[in-house]
């Protein structure tokens, strides 16, 4: 056996399903390994960041670590911006770079860099492979980090003779260690805020949106009347009849700060304090707001959902609480297309159980608002900011749950990025619906200009921010990439076009044309 084999053998050990990949001539053993044993999914991805956001998507729908294969540090580098995505989602992934081999480091071939360096910033734990003896061990390692509570990515660095040269063989799973639980002062003074708040609100992220966890928080609110807020960009939020209603945090200071001071008393759960996510002049960077008093139940890497539990039990919370008043299913909106009305067509034809990713930028930061009267559904969102994420994210989505119809709410500017997952939709067959917001620019830089003082911009300006001259077809584009696609331009179109392609297997993609 060679030290590759025994990489997939142990990944496979130790639960990896699928591996997404874009390889490259270091990492030819790693591809042979993988065609010769079975257990593991090989699912290519044309473009690096697209490997990546899969991955991020598949980790937050399982909770468990996919595999990622890339090609020495340019490979790599063009995946980081999922990877900054995937770690601030806390998603468990093994990404797996291959490195020239030991002896060839020192000749500073072109393609050689620092792997290390570039890697860093965006894992929670890192290793460079020394020998194919180690390479098992140092595998079952990277993953049992990968999976560690909440979740994380673990890099594995592997140089190209410790995968052809022999290995022993496989080595067993790790033992994760469960989380750290909360303290009971922490429960008490969590108790006491939402009881002697005149506003109190819990302030939700992470764990504390799903499952169990999210059971407790709707047990907590009917004892104690506290509002329900989320982060801005969510990991994954579980929506619909019988699951509390959560308001997510806005995007501008100016708005969230307004949002969270009708509190006197927040507790955050599973979250960091909320902040801006860019400094403005005068304006402060924290989001809460002066005066409003702020306690923590619970860190992210904490045990969220055992917090939440004992906080709900120490407030004698009902073991049942009442439903919560859902609104009804809306009708099939008319009109132009814009957040409302996608949000409206979405709510009025989407099926039960689907997921939902949303990268729509501008016109995503109403989405969430307007699908109140969706059928239950999984929400995804864009969580460390840098845009390309949706699209592969949705495609891991849909490999992570494929008896669930996956929905993909895309900014025109972002799905430039990762266009390519419309490819691998296709090649695997995968359930997702694409909706592109078509606006024919970078609206939030556009708003961003205004919010400087920059009304009228010139014509520079402008050029930076319009994706006009020439105009991008989607259609023409997704069906170059083997996707079925249509045009619409008003909202009764858009309902009617998503109803149909919801109802047939396989990737389709819809481009909304907006003002």
């Amino acid at each position: 056996m060679d030290g590759a084999e025994s990489l997939v053998r142990t990944a496979i050990a130790c639960g990896i399903k699928v591996c997404f990949a874009n390889p490259g001539t270091t990492e030819m053993p790693l591809v042979a390994a993988i065609d010769r044993v079975d257990g593991v999914r090989p699912v290519l991805g044309l473009f690096e960041g697209v490997c990546s956001g899969a991955a991020d998507g598949y980790a937050r729908m399982t909770g468990r670590p996919a595999m990622t294969l890339l090609h020495l540090g340019p490979g790599f580098a063009n995946s980081i911006a999922n990877f900054h995505n995937a770690r601030r989602a806390r998603s468990p992934v093994l990404n797996v770079i291959g490195d020239h081999a030991t002896w060839h480091a020192a000749f500073d071939a072109p393609l050689t860099s620092d792997i290390l360096s570039l890697a860093r910033p965006v894992s929670g734990w890192i290793r460079s492979v020394r020998s194919a003896e180690r390479l098992a061990e140092d595998t079952a390692e990277a993953i049992a980090a990968a999976g560690t509570y909440p979740g994380r990515v673990a890099t594995l660095i592997v140089p190209s003779n410790c995968q052809w040269d022999p290995a022993e063989g496989p080595a067993e799973p790790l033992t994760l260690q469960p989380p750290a639980p909360v303290s009971d002062e922490a429960v008490e003074l969590a108790a006491e805020f939402l009881q002697s708040g005149a506003r109190p609100a819990l302030f939700l992220g992470g764990p504390a949106l799903q499952g169990q966890a999210l059971a407790s928080v709707a047990r907590i609110a009917e004892a104690t009347g506290c509002g329900l807020v989320c982060e801005t960009f969510p990991a994954r939020v579980e929506r619909g009849p019988g699951r509390p209603a959560v308001a997510r945090l806005p995007y501008f200071p100016e708005q969230a700060l307004e949002a969270l001071f009708q509190f006197t008393s927040i507790v955050i759960v599973g979250a960091r304090k909320p902040v801006a996510f860019f400094g403005y002049p005068d304006k402060s960077s924290s989001l809460i707001p002066t005066g409003v008093k702020v306690t923590r139940l619970a860190e992210p890497e904490q045990d969220v959902a055992g917090a939440l539990e004992a906080l709900a039990s120490l407030l004698s919370a009902p073991l049942s609480p009442a439903a919560a008043p859902y609104p009804e299913r809306p009708p099939r909106p008319k009109g132009p297309i814009n957040s409302a009305t996608i949000g409206a067509a979405f709510a009025a034809v989407a099926p039960e159980n689907c997921i939902v990713m949303e990268e729509g930028a501008t016109s995503g930061f109403n989405f969430f608002v307007h699908t109140g009267g969706a059928p239950t559904h999984t929400y995804l969102s864009l969580t460390g900011g840098s845009i390309g994420q949706g699209l592969p994210c949705a495609t891991g989505a849909a490999i992570a749950c494929p008896e669930r119809k996956v929905i993909c709410l895309q900014a025109d500017g972002g799905g430039l990025y990762t266009l390519q997952a419309l490819w691998t939709n296709v090649r695997e067959s995968l359930d997702v619906v694409t909706l592109i917001c078509n606006n024919r620019r970078y609206r939030i830089l556009q708003i961003e200009l205004a919010r400087a003082g920059i009304t009228e911009p010139g014509p520079k300006a402008l050029s930076l921010t319009s994706l006009e001259n020439p105009e991008i077809d989607w259609v023409k584009l997704a069906q170059g990439m083997g996707t079925p696609a249509v045009r619409v331009d008003d909202a009764e179109v858009l309902a009617r076009e998503l109803a149909r392609t919801l109802s047939e297997p396989g990737p389709h993609l819809i481009e909304m044309r907006m003002e």
